[in-house]
């Protein structure tokens, strides 16, 4: 299970090393190749959607284990465990978002 957990750490990480080269690309292009490029908006909405459908999935799985339609009790808790982590490095990359926020409104004029 720890394995699994490192190994989906290491796939979010590198959904974020790919979302930070996309970004940096984006900067670099003119404005007319920007409209045919992925935006890092949309990157980020396509990553909250994901972990979305990784809650959905957990709770689907819990729901029923608890209901007693399934017993695989374990996988319910590896997928619950897998959502948690991708939510929590999502607030992660959130809570950095809003710090650089924060930190060009202190820059002074």
């Amino acid at each position: 299970m720890k394995v699994e957990n490192n190994l989906h750490s290491l796939d979010l990480l590198n959904k974020m090393e790919l979302m930070q080269v996309r970004a940096s690309k984006d900067i670099a292009l003119s404005a007319d190749n920007a409209a045919n490029q992925v935006s890092f908006g949309q990157t980020m909405k396509t990553m909250i959607q994901d972990v979305n459908q990784q809650q959905l999935a957990a709770g689907k799985l819990m729901t029923a284990v608890d209901a007693g339609r399934s017993d695989d009790l374990v996988g319910a808790m590896v997928m619950s465990q897998k959502a948690g982590l991708s939510f929590s490095v999502l607030m992660q990359v959130r809570n950095k978002l809003m710090s650089g926020l924060d930190d060009i409104m202190r820059m002074p004029l």
